[in-house]
């Protein structure tokens, strides 16, 4: 199956290596000796890499044995996980569906049970988006609060390295590998949950509300009016952003056609499209911040509807509901994760869960306490 695009056989401790949990790693992210090429023809020649990105060295070190690195979606710039290079990463849990973008290896890896957890990274719900395709559990950490040296894009102001587990208690482990400021998970007596106002199908919405129900938590509804606004500002900075770290590539003539036009298409991005981008992005931190001061954990669907079949992949205007749940707190920079939840209509289905900034611990508390009240393995 086309999931690893290298084998490894890296542990910290060598004494303990068949003990040790293992991990898969994004092949956007360093690994000393092996070239980094993101899924791309373009990077074909790429040299190994000099060094482990700063979070490998934090996994050998917390004691994971790195077994390989996975395929994803060609220079982190699409949703669907499709590759028609690298290959396409099997969704084995819902084989007619795509396994979700950019990260589709990493998911599709711990859904197959070839790791204890994988390591991929979200601009704009690529940790999020092949978690919820693939019914695994997916984590977008607070901005900023794990590393990315080592990462491609070098620069980015809404990148986030995430891990991906089957469960819960592998994802926080795996969280704590990569970050070891990561402490104890707090108490989450008196939390209350705001059951986020969507545009979401409603069966999905209706599996959204019933799992927050059942969690015994106060729920309250809450809305959040920039969320539109910060979806269409997030593609705005992610495409800047992407066009300045890829150009380069695109000229080579060696990138698959898909992501080249898109490419091509986010240079058109202008000056005052980015300043207007900012803006929103301002205000809707604070709309955000504003109501994670009043409850502590807001809950929507992480897709607002299934994920495309793989049939239909190639028809993008099939495509553009995937991110718009959760693009928006890649701009405002807030924790976020993906539970999966029972299907839908045959169809993989998400509940998302956002925190303060920083409260990356309270948020997988809260998790947690959902995810042991699912019906049936999650």
């Amino acid at each position: 199956m086309t999931i690893f695009v290298q084998s490894l056989d890296l542990a910290g401790d060598a004494t303990h290596r068949d003990a040790a949990p293992t991990v898969a790693i994004k092949d956007s992210i360093d690994i000393a000796g092996t070239p980094t090429r993101a899924g791309s023809r373009s990077l074909d020649d790429a040299p190994p890499a000099a060094e482990n990105a700063e979070i490998v060295d934090n996994l050998l070190a917390a004691g994971w044995r790195i077994t390989g690195k996975t395929t994803m979606h060609e220079l982190a710039f699409g949703t669907t996980g499709i590759n028609r290079w690298a290959g396409t990463a099997p969704n084995l849990k819902y084989p007619d569906f795509v396994p979700g973008g950019s990260s589709s290896g990493s998911a599709a890896a711990v859904a197959a049970g070839l790791v204890d957890a994988a390591i991929g990274t979200d601009t704009g719900g690529s940790v999020r988006i092949p978690a919820a395709c693939c019914g695994v559990f997916g984590l977008k950490p607070t901005f900023g609060r794990v590393s990315r040296r080592g990462v491609m894009p070098a620069r980015s102001t809404l990148d986030c390295v995430g891990p991906f587990a089957p469960d819960m208690d592998r994802l926080i482990a795996c969280m704590a590998g990569i970050d070891p400021t990561f402490g104890p998970l707090p108490p989450i007596d008196g939390v209350a949950i705001g059951l986020l106002e969507t545009d979401a199908d409603d069966a999905i919405a209706a599996a959204v509300r019933a799992t927050v129900e059942a969690a015994g938590l106060p729920v309250e509804s809450v809305a959040l009016t920039g969320m539109h606004a910060a979806f269409e500002a997030g593609l705005s900075v992610i495409n800047v952003e992407t066009w300045a770290a890829c150009a380069a590539l695109v000229e080579t003539g060696l990138v698959g056609e898909d992501v080249a036009v898109r490419l091509r298409n986010a240079a058109r991005t202008t000056v005052e499209d980015v300043a207007r981008a900012e803006a929103v992005r301002t205000a809707f931190t604070a709309e955000v911040d504003a109501l994670l001061a009043r409850v502590a954990v807001v809950a929507l669907p992480t897709m607002a509807g299934p994920p495309p079949l793989v049939a239909d992949a190639g028809d993008t205007s099939r495509l553009v509901r995937m991110t718009t749940l959760v693009r928006p707190f890649n701009l405002s920079g807030h924790p976020a994760i993906a539970i999966p939840l029972a299907p839908v209509g045959g169809a993989p289905a998400s509940l998302q869960l956002v925190a303060a900034k920083g409260a990356d611990e309270l948020l997988c508390a809260v998790a947690a306490h959902i995810a042991e009240r699912l019906p049936g393995p999650a």
